[in-house]
Order: structure tokens, then sequence, then C-alpha cells
């Protein structure tokens, strides 16, 4: 098992930036494939970015939006994911993954074992 523990997210005004944090408690990711996902009312679960083990690879859905960003810090086991210029179609519930590499299709929520309890953004306009 890896926990995975998102947090920081919260209500925030349409044009702001938060970051999110995803820590791995008690056990090393350093060697995992981190990723986020996001998740809105009445939709299918959504990729956002996901990193390789080493924070040298970011893979990017095929609708990259240029406005989130993925990081991680392998000595803090935690993966981030900073979000600019949100917007309202950005609230969702947002899941942090995780597996080992090599991963068939980073981009497909099945395909990762490990996955946190999710923190909420809400966007206002």
């Amino acid at each position: 098992q890896v926990p995975l523990v998102e947090s920081g997210g919260g209500l925030v005004q349409a044009g702001d930036s938060l970051t999110l944090s995803c820590s791995a408690s008690g056990r090393t990711v350093s060697s995992y494939i981190l990723g986020w996902f996001r998740q809105a009312p009445g939709k299918e679960r959504e990729f956002v970015l996901a990193v390789s083990w080493d924070g040298r690879t970011t893979y990017y859905p095929g609708s990259a939006n240029g406005r989130f960003t993925i990081s991680r810090d392998n000595a803090k086991n935690t993966v981030y994911l900073q979000m600019s210029s949100l917007k309202p179609e950005d609230t969702a519930v947002y899941y942090c993954a995780a597996d080992r590499p090599p991963i068939t299709g980073v981009t497909t929520a099945s395909n990762y074992h490990y996955w946190g309890q999710g923190t909420q953004v809400t966007v206002s306009s």
C-alpha cells in the first residue's frame, strides 16, 4: 500500500492561483510515477499531469492548458500541482495517484494502483 494524502484545496476566485500537495505517508515514492487527476460532478475522472520518478519528464494530456505545473520533491515524498489563472471549469475534486513505472498509458486513471482521497477545489466566478 502507498498511502497518499492530498492537501491545499479550497475555495478561490477566478484568476487566482493555488498549489496542491500530495504526500506519501510511511512509504517512499521516489521511484514512482506520480500524477494528478480531477473529477467534476457528473464527469469522468480526468488526467491533469504526471511526472516521472526523477522529475525530469512531465506527462501532459492531449489538451494541456498551460496553466498547471507539476513538480516533486523526493526528499519529502511529495508531489505538487501548481495551478494558476484558475477558472470556474477547474472546479473538481483533485486526486493524486502513484504507481511504479513503466505505466502503459500514464494518462489513464485505471493504470494507477494507488490513490489519495482527493481534495476539493472550487473556483468561483
